[in-house]
Formats: C-alpha cells, sequence, structure tokens
C-alpha cells in the first residue's frame, strides 16, 4: 500500500500557508452539528478541544486520570522551543526546522517539521495571552535558555515546571468550553475501543473506571491526544498511568504504526536506587545549559567529587564535542554517558552515574551578581552566595526535587544523572493533516510518529502538542469534516456499536477469568527488563532475536497465569493496569521486530553492528531513508509498509555537533 502523506505542493516556506488558504471549511451553523471526540487532555488533547469547542463543534473528552490538570504534560520542565530570535544570535523559522530535522538524524518528513518551526512563534504568544508567566528578564522581555542540539537560546521556560504552567493555560481554555457547553468532560474514562461504521471511526467504546461500566460514544471524528509509550520498559520518566492502550486499538483497527523502534533516552536522570522503583525522576535538560558533566579521569575512582581536582576530571562532552559541549542531543550525551559507565569510569554506589556539576554555573552568576551590585571586592563565599541565589531563581525546584530524592544538596556537590527512556518518536503513522490510515481517526502530539525523526530534541515535545491542537487540527480537520456535514449522528444502538463493546467485554472476562497466580505488576517488571536489556540504548541482531522469544513466552505465561483481584464493575486499577500491560507486551514485539527490520544506527536507534570508528551512529540512508509503517495482521503478524522520505531542502549529512 502507498503511502500517501498528502504533503502540499510548492516551496518549503510556501506549503503550509496554501494548505490554510485552499483547505475546505466549515461554516459556523455546521460545526454545531458535528460531533468530535478528544482522547486525552495533555497538552495536544487539551488545546485542541478548546480551540474546536471555541470554534463552535460539540466536543466530547476524555481522560483516565481525575481531572484534566493531572494528564502528564504537566511533568514537563525544562522549556518549550519558539524561532522568536528574541536573543538577536541568529535563530530564524528556518534554523529551527532545520536543527530539528538534523538533530532528528535525517529521518523525520521535511513538510511537517517546517510547518511545526512555523507556528512556534504563533503558540508563545498564544500562551502569554492565556496568561502562561513565563520567565522574564529584568527589562520585562521573555527569557529564553540553551538546548541540546542547537546554537541558539530559543527555549522559553518557567523555572522547571514549564509543561504544568502550560498545561493549566491551555486546560483553563478547556474549562472555559466546559462552562460555555461546547465542550463535554469525561474523567476517569479509558477508550478501549475504536468503533468503525462503513471505514470510518464513528466513535469510541470507553470504560468508567470508578464503576466499571462501558459506555458508547459517537464522534464524526475521533482525536487521540494519548501521549508516548516509552512506560512499555516499565522504568521510565513517565508517569506510571502513561500508556499504549488507546494507539494500541486503533493500530489493530487499521491505524499504521510507524517507526515504533524509535525510543529517546533522556541522559539526566536521577539513577536507579533499586528494585523498589516503579519510576524514574527526570532533571530537566534546561541544566545541560549551565551544568557541566564529567567523570573521573582513573577508573573507579572513589573520592568524593569536590575532593577530585580539576586536572583529574574528565569533562568528556566538552573534549569530544567542542562546537556543542555539553549540549549535544540526547542520544548523543545518553550514548557517551553509558559508554564511559561501561568502561568503568561511573560513579555513585552503582558505579552507573555522571557527575552533572553546578559549580562553575554558582560562581560565574555569583561574579555577574557582585558586579551588578558594585561589589568589586567581594569575597569567595559572597560570590558563591549570590551565584547560588541566581541558580536558585531559575531552576530551584528542580535542585529541591534532587535533594529531597537522593539526600544531597546539588548547590554543594554535583547531582548524579545517567540516562533513562523519556519519550518516543515513533506512534501511529499520520498524513500532513494528521490523519492516520484510518479515515475519521488522528492523532496528535506524541501519540503520531510525525515530526521528531530518530530522535528528539528538547524542549520540542510541548512545542509539538501545542502546535498540533492550537494550530494545525482546525485547519486539517475543518478540511475533511466539510465532506460531512450531512452526516446524521449515528445512535449509539447501532450494530458497530453492540460489536465493538462485545469485543471489549469479552476481553475484560477473558483477563479476570485467568486467575493465575502472579501480579500484574511482575510481568510488566519483567517486559520492561528484556526490552531495556535488549531494545533500549543498544540494540543487535541477537539480543532483538532473543527478545522477540522471550515476550512472545511472557505473553503466554501473561495469559495463563496472571492474578487481578477484585471485580468489573467496580473501580479495579488493577484491572486497568492489566489491560495497558497486555498492549504493551504486545507493542514490545513490534518494537523489537521494527528495530531488527533497521539495519542501521539513526539517532536514539543504535544498532552495535552499525558505529563509525569513533562510536557515532552510522546510517544507511540507501536503504532506510524512510518511515516504517506498519500494519497489524493479527497476532504476532505485522506487515510493514514504506514511506519514503524525500529531502528537498536540507540535504543529509553524517551529523557532527564537534
Amino acid at each position: 500500500m502507498a503511502l500517501n502523506s498528502k504533503i502540499p505542493s510548492g516551496s518549503i516556506d510556501s506549503k503550509w500557508t496554501t494548505y490554510k488558504s485552499t483547505c475546505k471549511l466549515v461554516n459556523p451553523a455546521n460545526k454545531r452539528h458535528l460531533e468530535i471526540i478528544v482522547v486525552g487532555t495533555g497538552l495536544a488533547g487539551a488545546s485542541a478541544a478548546a480551540s474546536l469547542g471555541e470554534m463552535g463543534y460539540k466536543v466530547k473528552a476524555f481522560c483516565f486520570q481525575d481531572s484534566p490538570r493531572r494528564a502528564h504534560s504537566i511533568a514537563a520542565q525544562g522549556g518549550i522551543n519558539a524561532a522568536k530570535n528574541y536573543q538577536n544570535d541568529g535563530d530564524s523559522t528556518y534554523r529551527l526546522f532545520y536543527d530539528t530535522i538534523k538533530g532528528g538524524d535525517y529521518r523525520a518528513r521535511e513538510g511537517n517539521v517546517h510547518r511545526l518551526a512555523e507556528v512556534s512563534v504563533n503558540i508563545i504568544d498564544q500562551c502569554v495571552a492565556a496568561g502562561v508567566p513565563f520567565a522574564r528578564e529584568y527589562g520585562g522581555l521573555l527569557s529564553n535558555r540553551s538546548f541540546g542540539g542547537t546554537q541558539v537560546q530559543r527555549t522559553f521556560y518557567a523555572a522547571g515546571q514549564t509543561g504544568q504552567q502550560l498545561l493549566i493555560g491551555a486546560y483553563q481554555g478547556l474549562e472555559r468550553q466546559v462552562s460555555l457547553g461546547t465542550v463535554e468532560m469525561f474523567s476517569r474514562h479509558e477508550m478501549l475501543e475504536v468503533v468503525m461504521v462503513e471505514g470510518k471511526a464513528r466513535g469510541i467504546i470507553a470504560r468508567n473506571l470508578v464503576t466499571g461500566e462501558l459506555e458508547r460514544h459517537f464522534g464524526h471524528a475521533v482525536l487521540l491526544c494519548t501521549g508516548g509509550y516509552g512506560n512499555v520498559f516499565y522504568l521510565s520518566t513517565n508517569a506510571m498511568g502513561s500508556n499504549v492502550t488507546a494507539a494500541w486499538k486503533a493500530h489493530k483497527k487499521g491505524a499504521f504504526f510507524g517507526n515504533p523502534c524509535f525510543t529517546q533516552i533522556h541522559p539526566t536522570c536521577i539513577p536507579v536506587s533499586g528494585d523498589h522503583q516503579s519510576k524514574l525522576t527526570l532533571m530537566s535538560e534546561s541544566l545541560r545549559n549551565d551544568g557541566r558533566i564529567w567523570v573521573p579521569k582513573a577508573k573507579g575512582d572513589n573520592r568524593e567529587p569536590t575532593d577530585i581536582p580539576e586536572e583529574e576530571r574528565d569533562y568528556y562532552l566538552e573534549r569530544r564535542y567542542p562546537a556543542f559541549g555539553n549540549l549535544v542531543p540526547r542520544d548523543v550525551a545518553s550514548r557517551r554517558a553509558k559508554e564511559l559507565c561501561d568502561a568503568g569510569y561511573g560513579v555513585g554506589s552503582s558505579k552507573m552515574a555522571v557527575y552533572l556539576d553546578f559549580a562553575a554555573a554558582i560562581e560565574r552568576y555569583g561574579k555577574i551578581e557582585a558586579n551588578k551590585q558594585g561589589k568589586q571586592n567581594a569575597s569567595k563565599a559572597e560570590i558563591i552566595d549570590l551565584g547560588r541565589d541566581v541558580v536558585k531563581s531559575k531552576y530551584g525546584n528542580l535542585f529541591e526535587m534532587f535533594e529531597k530524592i537522593t539526600g544531597e544538596n546539588p548547590y554543594k556537590v554535583p547531582m548524579r544523572i545517567y540516562p533513562a527512556v523519556h519519550y518516543t518518536m515513533g506512534g501511529l503513522w499520520v498524513d500532513y493533516e494528521l490523519m492516520t490510515t484510518v479515515p475519521g481517526l488522528y492523532a496528535l502530539g506524541e501519540a503520531n510518529f510525525s515530526d521528531h525523526g530518530a530522535n528528539r530534541l528538547g524542549a520540542s515535545a510541548l512545542m509539538q502538542g501545542l502546535a498540533d491542537g492550537y494550530f494545525v487540527i482546525p485547519y486539517t480537520l475543518g478540511n475533511n469534516l466539510a465532506d460531512d456535514i450531512r452526516t446524521k449522528a449515528i445512535p449509539t444502538d447501532h450494530p458497530a456499536f453492540a460489536a465493538a463493546e462485545k469485543d471489549v467485554n469479552d476481553r475484560i472476562n477473558r483477563l479476570m477469568g485467568i486467575k493465575g497466580k502472579r501480579s500484574v505488576e511482575s510481568f510488566h517488571k519483567r517486559l520492561g527488563k528484556i526490552m531495556w536489556d535488549k531494545c533500549g540504548m543498544g540494540r543487535n541482531a541477537k539480543g532483538l532475536k532473543e527478545a522477540i522469544e522471550e515476550i512472545k513466552s511472557l505473553k503466554k505465561e501473561f495469559w495463563s497465569d496472571v492474578r487481578i483481584p477484585g471485580d468489573i464493575k467496580e473501580y479495579n486499577p488493577e484491572l486497568d493496569k492489566a489491560g495497558r500491560v497486555a498492549d504493551f507486551i504486545e507493542l514490545g514485539e513490534l518494537m523489537c521486530i521494527d528495530a531488527l527490520n533497521r539495519n542501521e544506527s539513526c539517532g536514539g536507534h543504535f544498532r552495535e553492528e552499525y558505529q563509525t570508528e569513533d562510536g557515532e551512529a552510522l546510517r544507511d540512508d540507501e536503504n532506510y531513508m524512510n518511515v516504517s509503517a506498519w500494519e497489524y495482521k493479527g497476532d504476532g503478524n505485522f506487515v510493514m509498509h514504506k514511506e519514503e522520505l524525500i529531502y528537498e531542502v536540507v540535504h543529509p549529512s553524517q551529523r557532527s555537533y564537534k
């Protein structure tokens, strides 16, 4: 099947303008008769539901949390990119576009990425107008900081809680529409099936997680804004509820899954401390803006970091990548940390960590502050105190969080960090209009595959979620719904709804009927270990083949020996979790198949057989400059379709950050 990405013709900087000027529109009177289902209320979902409600559509929004405010977007720390060039340091729409394509190791679609760069400037204006309290310079202008993979400062932020502030802004817009009656909100509801009528997505089956009842909901279109699937690895920076179920149900109904093996490992996370852990904590990428990363030059050096003199430290990113230093992209920084820890240079009790040190930044800021205050002869202690205050104003909540979790004060000793699973670049395949291969079914934000290629640059997730919800879907959805204005609401007693509900019911009853001995959690942990060891930061053909077999036998064991206490018609989080883990097991198999099929290294997909002499990712543009879009053909059976990636503007080259 040839995949049509529907990229408009014309020059790269006119495609989106031409599309907006020529797409079909739905008039206001007709919008009131069109019903839209939005699943997920993170940045993509909340902004889409608020925007579509404001435009006059009838919207139903669903989230499994107790409030839309609890969506995992709230956990994003460091910032959001936009090509505003407030620093006058050479930024532009083109440079943001170029950095994103290069950062994704030339495995993203040019048309989508350029559109993202274009609308980035509007996002900031929208959020400021909504009251998002971005950090500001002394003169009142919005402040920017640096992030990995770029040489300009384009990241807007609100201390270390940018996601929270942006989500509250989108949530306010959503709640305004709820109060006006254009959006109906269903919290504590989980989507468990897509309803298809005559080849189109026309609704969902949702489970009320409080009562256990199944509900049928009609929509002229269904928007999945359900985030990523990093929790397939069990330990990740994602909230424990984050899952793949909505996207996986769509996949089984015909939506192709794009690049499932492209997983982002974040280089700055608090290291694993033991088997008791159920998630990992992120330390924002923004910390690499001011912090310096190092390990001792001697293997197995057990001295306190403050006792190791400067000349006995290896600032390895600054040494290997002088042009970018500590601000190389996430995949590069993560691989180097793993490489050094594996070679015996790791620090801390586990020896699986490196240092992120703020001493130099504190001193630098302290000197600037002392000069500002006219303290020409300030003592070292005074300078340190002044510098700490500046760092506190920029990163204070992150430092507090680190100290609460580790008991160490990062103002006085370096943080210890190690890479962890964070974001998934893969997701449901969508065209330029964000529609999946199922007509009427859309995927927004991290739930789709479209904008980041094989590695996401930091501060681009919030950008994509809000771009899709505020500025893209209002146009592309109308372009398709213009042909649907005569379609009346389909009653939910239609046979397609009854059949979909029966499928969900049968699956739940099958799960509850197993009555085995092992907990859901134990299966999830075992799946996570297989995925991390064999489809994590490094992959090879032997390990991936083993992983596929191990996951198959784990699946068999899950469906014969899982134990789910409680009943169906009640609040039963173990049952909710069992359904999600069952989907993760199936997804894990596809991820390994995809990784085995892609015989190259690119971005976050590092096949150990394919690397340059100095350990960098070695792409194979001749054979793999494509999106791998997988079609579900039954249990463990997937067929790959390709979307060839055509680069008209940026010419792929070996990535270099030196």
